[in-house]
This record gives C-alpha cells, structure tokens and sequence, in this order.
C-alpha cells in the first residue's frame, strides 16, 4: 500500500523535530556530566556527588554533594525578592558561627578547583544579589578567574566541578562579602595541577585559599607538602573528605588547616544551634584519621596519633542541613549542597574576617592558641577506631570536628 504525500510530511515533520530535541538535549549536556549517579540520603533528603571524577593515583575528587530532593520556595533562575532560597543563607552562617556582617575588606581570598566554570562570575552575581551582598565582578577588579599558572586561557569546561566552584565561591561570599576572590581553575584534577595552581593563588597575593579536594594518602605526600602548600603567612583550607572515617590528603599535609563538616540544626539554646559529627552511612560522612606519612605538627598535642591527625576544625557539611547555592553550568539555578565542600571555603572566610596573617606565621595553628573560642562538638560519630577519640566526637579535641565550629573570629587570628 502506497503512502500519500501528506502522511509522508507528516513522518518527516515529526522526525525532524524528534532530532532537534534530541540535539537540542544533547547539546544543553555539559561536559562532565555523570551518568545515573548513585543516590544517598537520610531523613527525607536525598542527594550525589557532583563530580564524576574518582580519586585514583594521581587524581582526585571534589568533595561536594548536590541535593536532589529539594523543593524550592522561589524561582528557579534568576533573583527572588523578599524571599528565601532553601538550604541556609549566609545569615544562618553568620547566626550559628557568631560572624560579623559585611566582613572581609582588604583581604583576598583563592578558591582553587580543577576545570572551568563558564558562568562562575554570573552565577555568583546572582547569589549575591539575592542576598543583599555587594556585587564582587571582574570589571570592578574585586574577582578573577584564571588557569593554573594565572592566564586567562581557562580549561575545559566541566558540570560536575562547575557545582564544585558554585558552592565554593557561595560559601566565601556569604561568610566574607567584601573580600577579593580569585578563581584558579586547574587543568585537570590531577594533585599535581591543583598544587601548581595553590602556588598560583599564592603568588596573586591571597593569603587565604580553599581547598575542596582529595583522595588516598600516598609516599609522594611529603614532597606535595614541600612543593604547593608550605607558604607562612597564608592560610590554607583543605575539606576533610566525604568517605567517612579514613585520612586523605591534602587534609593530611601538615600545612594546612583540616576541615572536617557537622550536622548543623537550629534549637532552643543560647546559641540557638546545635553540632553533631555529619554521619550518613558508614561510607559517607566527614572524613578524619592518622596520616600514614605527614609529620605532626607541633602545635598539635594528641597522644593517639604519632603523626598528622585530621580534622582541626570543621563547619557544616551534612547535605541533609546543607546549604543554599546557584549554579546554572550543569545546574537549573537554585540548589542545596553540602559535603566537606562547603566547610573549607566557609573556613577560609573565617580566616579573612580574622585580617591577613603575619609574614612568616603559621595559620593552622592559630585555633590550637584559642580554643576557648569555638564550639565544642561532643556527639556523634564517623565509623570505629582505636583510639575512639580519631573517629567519635567527645569533649575537647576529636578526629571528625577537630577542636570544634567558629564561635567568633578569634581562634582564626595570630
């Protein structure tokens, strides 16, 4: 039986459109976009890792999870007046850690992450603007975004290292709105790219840099220590992990300050919030352990562990309490994230609210000079060790929240 033209055009004018769809779907995938990622979640929330990438060798992974299950309270893209995103806002962050507003001014402060974010400058505009924080463009010189060797050639674009930076840019911004922030985008997640490019943020006068980052402990450790992150008078970041209990580096180099992540819940105390160790399984929570290879460093006085024990300090990190971020490269606009991610640059801008170091001081040691000035957290846990102390949270210093959360800025200052 023949077919009539009509029904032929027909056939046609659906094909054809069929193929637009799918180019058009094809087209809007970026780069680094994960296939089927494997789901967590506990209490009612359910999120993945935002980067394909596994730690092996060389390489290593982004510590940061996006929350799938979310439902927002305002437009998906763009500002929403007189309205909240979901996940906390840089007024929760400043509430539960006892943080000034409006902090950060003459200071400079690096984010360093493998690939490139195309709309990393544009998203945090939007982020900002949807908080009332002052504008932070790269035409009004207060940010900057360059390569691992600090040149405007930037290198391939990538979605799951682009939510990665979202959330590191957010977080810095909500903690320390009227600090600098230069971008430095490795060329790929190799220690080797990411420790060039800390030298990098170095050398363009940022004396605090986040690093949210790692993977397995190896022997080349000590040599990473010597060659990206032994620089006095800046203060180096580093998130703890998402693996649960077990070290890894860089949060193990003896250079940096260690951030390990909690559950962070509002309550009737004085504070208003209360700290637990972040938990979700026992392959997925804040990281913490004995380095197998890094020195300890001589301000740190637990006995359990004869070299370099991780964390030193830690912030939120539970997505279940995660935190609100915008993201539009591999992302549809509002989001909640968390992950050891979001501590480290959420420490970092403690550090800059606290000044720029002195010349020549070691900053990861300024929490052990003031203890009395963070947030003990005393319950919960990351999985089982001998001594309980490196994986169980308890009075004083423990593995999984270091010697505790910001109370103030005064144990992040020389």
């Amino acid at each position: 039986m023949r077919t009539s033209a009509a029904a032929r055009r027909t056939a046609l004018a659906v094909a054809g459109t069929a193929a637009l769809l799918l180019s058009a779907f094809t087209a809007a995938a970026p780069a680094g976009a994960a296939a089927d990622p494997q789901v967590y979640g506990k209490d009612g929330t359910s999120w993945v890792k935002a980067c394909d990438t596994l730690a092996h060798g060389d390489t290593v992974a982004c510590h940061a999870l996006r929350v799938t299950s979310t439902v927002e309270g305002v437009r998906q893209l763009g500002v929403t007046p007189n309205a909240t995103p979901s996940g906390f806002g840089p007024s929760d962050l400043l509430s539960a850690y006892k943080l000034p507003a409006n902090g950060g001014a003459g200071t400079t402060i690096a984010i360093v992450d493998a690939y490139n974010d195309p709309n990393a400058e544009s998203d945090m505009a939007v982020y900002r603007s949807q908080y009332g924080l002052p504008a932070c463009t790269k035409a009004s010189g207060c940010f900057k975004q360059v390569n691992q060797t600090g040149g405007s050639s930037l290198p391939a674009n990538n979605s799951g290292w682009a939510g990665e930076i979202s959330l590191d840019l957010d977080m810095v911004s909500a903690i320390a709105p009227n600090a600098h922030i230069v971008l430095v985008e490795a060329s790929s997640a190799t220690m080797a790219n990411l420790g060039t490019s800390v030298n990098t943020a170095v050398s363009l006068g940022a004396k605090f840099v986040s690093n949210s980052y790692g993977g397995s402990e190896s022997s080349a450790d000590t040599s990473y220590d010597s060659s990206y992150f032994n620089h006095p008078g800046v203060a180096i970041t580093v998130s703890s992990g998402d693996s649960a209990y077990g070290a890894q580096y860089p949060a193990a180099s003896k250079y940096v300050t260690a951030v390990g992540g909690t559950a962070l819940k509002r309550d009737s105390s004085a504070r208003g919030w209360s700290e637990s160790v972040w938990l979700t399984n026992s392959t997925e929570g804040t990281g913490s352990g004995c380095s197998k290879y890094d020195a300890k460093p001589t301000w740190q006085k637990d006995t359990g562990c004869t070299k370099r024990t991780i964390a030193d300090v830690s912030a939120v990190a539970d997505p279940a309490t995660g935190v609100a971020v915008y993201q539009t490269y591999g992302g549809s606009g509002w989001a909640v994230y968390g992950g050891t991610s979001a501590a480290a640059p959420i420490i970092a801008g403690v550090y800059a609210l606290g000044g720029n170091p002195s010349s020549g001081s070691s900053p990861a040691s300024f929490p052990y000079a003031h203890t009395s000035a963070l947030f003990d957290v005393t319950s919960g846990s990351n999985g089982s060790c001998s001594p309980s102390y490196l994986c169980k949270a308890g009075a004083g210093y423990d593995g999984p929240t270091g010697l505790g959360t910001p109370n103030g800025t005064a144990a992040f200052t020389g």
